[in-house]
């Protein structure tokens, strides 16, 4: 009987286990991509679309496609052509290059910045920024950390990085509705 006691209480912790392990994993935002973005483009709430669209950010991967990109990563000793090596990748695509429903073409999107945006991407919940934070959206705003993730010393191209200075190229608030 003991052992049958013993056996139970090992199963229910096992399977508790587990079904903590499978709902956190359930719970994990996913990227989405910019075009679940696109309640933000046009002028009425700020363009923000059109705003990263003009940006460095937007082109980010298209930078590691020039011979210069070539040569600095064979200067890092890198194996590969900059536009395969996750270490620039790390920084030149959201998500690091490893979400393969992201399009490369699109570089730095929205959710590098604003969290995956599964969760929060619907506009009723957009429209309460509470619910969407807890739902995984970020406000960048005011937050050079951040940026510094990938502006930084480690960067090969790295020239200094004044955090006011380049945040006034890519601010994007929202406009009251």
């Amino acid at each position: 009987m003991r052992k049958l006691s013993v056996v139970l209480v090992v199963l229910v912790l096992g399977l508790s286990f587990l079904l903590a392990v499978v709902t956190s994993v359930a719970a994990e935002h996913k990227y989405v991509g910019y075009k679940q973005c696109l309640c933000h483009k046009g002028p009425a709430r700020g363009d923000q679309v059109g705003i990263w669209q003009k940006s460095a950010h937007a082109n980010a991967y298209k930078s590691l496609l020039t011979k210069e990109a070539d040569e600095i990563a064979k200067k890092k000793g890198l194996k590969v052509a900059a536009k395969d090596a996750p270490q620039c990748l790390e920084c030149h695509l959201t998500g690091g290059g490893k979400i393969a429903t992201l399009a490369k073409e699109n570089g730095v999107q929205c959710e590098t910045c604003h969290g995956p945006g599964s969760d929060y991407k619907a506009m009723n919940v957009m429209k309460d920024m509470k619910l969407a934070m807890e739902k995984g959206l970020i406000l960048a705003k005011d937050d050079p950390k951040l940026c510094e993730k990938c502006h930084n010393k480690q960067s090969p191209t790295f020239k200094g990085f004044d955090y006011k200075k380049y945040w006034a190229k890519i601010a994007h608030p929202l406009k009251k509705a």
